[in-house]
């Protein structure tokens, strides 16, 4: 795939965790996924993303949640799980792109720099600041990711991060206006207004995960909102 064949629009984070009602089921949601108009789809784990490949016809953001003792990079932290991504056949490869050195001890340039000398993939940094997007776009990144934006380093979201986190305009705001390179949106996305104002602001594309393919978040917060409501008037 070349950066000039990816589309604008909406991509579909499918991800399910063991203890979701939902695990088991990603093939179908990014079925589902494409009906509904996505333009591609972010799997994580190699065995969803070959179900997927033989699923879908749009890409596939591929990634490997994977924990190293000593490091609190976990998204495809290391080339091992890049190379695993790359032969489970997607398009595009999200990493850690942070500040946090990688379990092998490179830093985000080096690693970037060794992906692209070795596979033939797109690669999505996933950065948390301004000054990490221009770092991985300065080191041969292909698209920008505000996946990790307002995390805690190291820290992956739990279901009450999800519910109560909001999009980071500012930081897509900032990155699309110092760098040439594709900014996608991802992270606090609930709806068509939130979507629509960050395509507003420049955004080439935006990632919707909870709010789509785990209904229990969006479920959570919605109920969550009706409750407060209720305890407010009595």
């Amino acid at each position: 795939m070349k950066i000039e064949d990816l589309k604008r629009g909406l991509y579909v984070s499918c991800q399910a965790l063991p203890e979701d009602p939902l695990y088991g089921c990603m093939g179908k949601m990014a079925s589902a996924a494409e009906s509904g108009g996505a333009v591609g789809v972010r799997i994580n784990t190699v065995k969803d993303i070959k179900e997927v490949k033989n699923i879908v016809s749009i890409p596939i953001i591929g990634l490997i949640k994977k924990r190293y003792q000593g490091s609190n990079a976990y998204i495809t932290p290391t080339i091992n799980e890049v190379e695993e991504v790359a032969e489970a056949g997607a398009d595009i490869v999200a990493v850690d792109a942070t500040n946090e050195l990688k379990p092998d001890g490179k830093n985000t340039h080096e690693f970037i720099t060794d992906i692209k000398k070795r596979f033939d993939v797109l690669v999505m940094a996933d950065i948390s600041s301004v000054e990490d997007g221009i770092n991985a776009w300065n080191s041969g990144a292909d698209i920008l990711a505000t996946t990790l934006s307002s995390s805690k380093p190291g820290k992956m979201p739990t279901t009450g991060d999800r519910i109560h986190k909001m999009p980071d305009f500012n930081l897509i705001q900032e990155l699309v206006k110092q760098v040439t390179i594709p900014v996608f949106g991802e992270g606090g996305f609930w709806g068509g207004e939130d979507t629509v104002q960050a395509f507003e602001i420049g955004a080439h594309s935006v990632v919707v995960g909870s709010a789509i393919t785990r209904p229990q978040v969006t479920t959570n917060r919605i109920s969550t909102a009706i409750q407060d409501f209720l305890c407010s008037t009595k």
